[in-house]
């Protein structure tokens, strides 16, 4: 047997082959695309790190991109309305962004230069029982060509068939930072959300803007139009809806410089959010680990796939590295290793994008904008969904914790 083979290379693949090298485990990943197609393409997402995410890759010897520079220190929250609420939440630690097309790279060379076997051939679900034959255990870390189906979905965790909100992420100049830097979290009531992101790509310090787009409101155009048929269009139109539902973002729109950074820097679309099992067992005995987006796919809204892929690569790791009997027991205690925080991601993004959203979410959202400390937790606690959770799960929960605040 060889090793740990891994299939898929995003950040849950490449961190997991980092962390297992670490302890001179052979590790080999499995690509469909070359190491040279890392840095190219379209815009793969919009992803911004949470600092717990920051300090896994320090633990991994990944940290390249100075916390001072690249950091951003909280979120900045605009609620519309008649009256509408600005507010701004602090992060015990920073987080930063940077565009995937720079960070994949960069880790799949470390790998590399680590002792990492990097072998590019597509692989299908007919193809995972040979794999499980060469490999002491193989992890399905990506859900492309099929492989998450070999998951199957959990009802209990999956309560969506369809996609709840509408994408638009794009990468623009002429935005000026926040200050303190930051996110910037918009909300239109009726129309969707905005995310305004600092973010470090190939074209250098640019912002992100996801618009997260509710199906038949007024933001709808934007994840309809065309950018490739009419660049100058689509700006314009941006510019106009930012003006209309997310002024503090307008508000620091240099409007001479205003522009998508270029034609691939431009993503549309949706996604269906969803969780499936831990774990399969295959024909031959042999069992196989769900990982990354074969495991968990979220909405984008509060921003935790990747740092939720990158804490499940670590607790998978971690039990290789401790116990490396990869039978039923070692998939169970994987399994409840990561239950906690994965599911308490996937119930929190699943409340955000309800629509019409949660009456004690609108509580909860309501009372940062009167008690800082109020605001500050819920802030830092992107870095720990389990406990924004905690507050959130229930209506009684979230009175109770606003009561322990001094707000009824």
């Amino acid at each position: 047997m060889d090793g740990i083979g891994i299939i898929g290379s995003g950040i849950a693949g490449l961190q997991l082959g980092l962390q297992l090298r670490q302890h001179d485990i052979p590790v080999t990943i499995y690509s469909d695309r070359p190491a040279d197609d890392f840095g190219k393409g379209r815009l793969p997402n919009t992803v911004a790190h949470h600092h717990t995410t920051v300090a896994r890759e320090r633990e991994l010897g990944i940290d390249h991109w100075d916390i001072d520079e690249y950091g951003y220190f909280g979120h900045h929250h605009y609620i519309g309305g008649e009256t509408p609420l600005r507010f701004f939440g602090e992060f015990a630690a920073p987080s930063r962004a940077l565009d995937y097309r720079v960070y994949l790279p960069r880790l799949l060379r470390d790998f590399d230069e680590r002792g990492g076997d990097f072998e590019v051939r597509p692989v299908e679900p007919a193809d995972v029982t040979a794999l499980s034959e060469q490999h002491d255990l193989v992890v399905v870390s990506s859900g492309r060509t099929g492989l998450g189906g070999m998951f199957p979905r959990r009802a209990d965790k999956s309560p969506f068939d369809t996609p709840q909100r509408k994408l638009c992420a794009a990468l623009y100049e002429g935005i000026a930072y926040s200050e303190p830097k930051g996110v910037t979290m918009s909300i239109a009531p009726g129309h969707g959300e905005l995310l305004e992101i600092p973010m470090f790509s190939v074209a250098g310090h640019v912002t992100a803007l996801l618009f997260e787009i509710v199906p038949g409101g007024d933001l709808e155009p934007i994840g309809e139009a065309r950018y490739d048929e009419d660049p100058g269009g689509f700006e314009k139109l941006v510019l106009a809806k930012l003006r209309q539902h997310h002024p503090t973002t307008f508000e620091r729109v240099d409007h001479g410089r205003f522009r998508v950074t270029g034609p691939q820097d431009l993503l549309q679309g949706g996604l269906v959010p969803g969780v499936r099992e831990d774990y399969v067992r295959l024909a031959n005995g042999r069992y196989v680990i769900a990982l990354g987006d074969a495991h968990t796919v979220v909405d984008p809204i509060v921003g935790q796939g990747a740092n939720c892929a990158s804490y499940s690569a670590w607790e998978l790791g971690q039990a290789i590295v401790t116990d490396p009997n990869f039978d039923e027991r070692f998939c169970r205690k994987v399994a409840q290793r990561r239950e906690n925080r994965v599911h308490a991601t996937s119930d929190w993004t699943n409340l955000m994008v309800r629509f019409p959203p949660a009456p004690h979410l609108l509580q909860l959202l309501g009372s940062m904008a009167r008690n800082q400390v109020v605001a500050d937790e819920f802030t830092d606690n992107f870095s720990y969904p389990e406990r924004q959770w905690d507050i959130l799960a229930t209506p009684e929960r979230t009175r109770s914790y606003l009561a322990r605040h001094g707000m009824a």
